[in-house]
């Protein structure tokens, strides 16, 4: 096996400027900035990257590639392409701001948590209906029980803004609940971050050498502590939820004002989300 890990910030920063040798770019670009705000990213990623600001650069007229047009491209790479062709109720459009705003509610009052770039309820790519995009400041390579037990009450965070505003609850959150249980059974079978099970790695993953990807499991456990497993996920899923419910219910104002400036506006950045979250007295969408 040859690895070749994903770049680090410095490593991001040098494949940004390959691709950007012979393209004309405005002032505002700062690299060290994207390379921060590209997270995850490999090299074929900021490639497109860099393909998706200079063609909307070309779309719009700009003489130059701007900094906003790299954004773009970034949030084109990661979550897909805008679709505003794609028809939404009212009632659906309003769920979806109240969804996006649970989200960003908790991570901006959950520590540890990435910082949100913005949010959107224009839908992306195939399935996105709306997003809450986070990016972090810097690479990490660790990360703690409770900062994964945030990040879990974040992805529920969504469906309990759901639950509060419309006492019912839609399909909406079928990816958050996937991705919030995945990371609860990595805590308990992996990173031995349950009490009751101790610090034991549960489970042998099997790969196929040349797919490079998981084919099967080895259990190498019994039935009962299987049953043990299911419980501990379940227990550590429901303090999340009870978590981002007490976040959220305590600030239904709060909530009620960013959902409906992200109704009146579609899309809400960083600055102004900070703004919203910071003002003590709601403002009138005019202002």
């Amino acid at each position: 096996h040859i690895v070749v890990d994903k770049p680090d910030v410095k490593g991001r920063e040098e494949v940004l400027n390959v691709h950007m040798k012979d393209k004309q770019f405005a002032d505002d670009v700062d690299v060290k900035v994207l390379a921060r705000r590209t997270p995850g990213l490999v090299g074929a990623d900021l490639a497109n990257l860099i393909n998706e600001g200079a063609l909307l650069a070309a779309r719009r007229d700009h003489e130059k590639i701007t900094m906003e047009d790299l954004e773009e491209g970034v949030e084109r790479t990661m979550a897909g392409p805008e679709r505003k062709s794609r028809l939404i109720s009212d009632r659906e459009k309003k769920i979806i701001a109240y969804h996006e705003t649970g989200h960003a509610i908790s991570a901006k009052i959950l520590p540890g948590a990435d910082p949100v770039h913005k949010i959107s309820i224009i839908p992306r790519g195939h399935a996105a209906l709306g997003y809450t995009l986070q990016l972090p400041e810097e690479d990490r390579f660790l990360i703690s029980k409770s900062e994964l037990m945030n990040r879990i009450s974040i992805l529920l965070s969504g469906r309990v803004s759901e639950e509060i505003v419309f006492s019912d609850v839609t399909s909406g959150a079928a990816n958050d609940l996937e991705r919030a249980t995945e990371t609860a059974r990595q805590m308990v079978t992996e990173l031995g971050m349950s009490e009751a099970l101790g610090l034991v790695k549960l489970g042998k993953k099997r790969e196929e050498i040349f797919l490079g990807r998981d084919i099967s499991e080895d259990r190498n456990y019994s039935e009962e502590v299987a049953y043990k497993i299911d419980q501990e996920v379940k227990a550590i899923i429901d303090t999340c939820y009870e978590n981002a419910k007490e976040i959220l219910t305590s600030r239904r104002a709060l909530m009620d004002k960013i959902a409906g400036v992200l109704l009146e506006r579609e899309v809400i950045d960083a600055e102004e989300f900070e703004r919203l979250m910071n003002e003590d007295t709601p403002q009138s969408p005019q202002n």
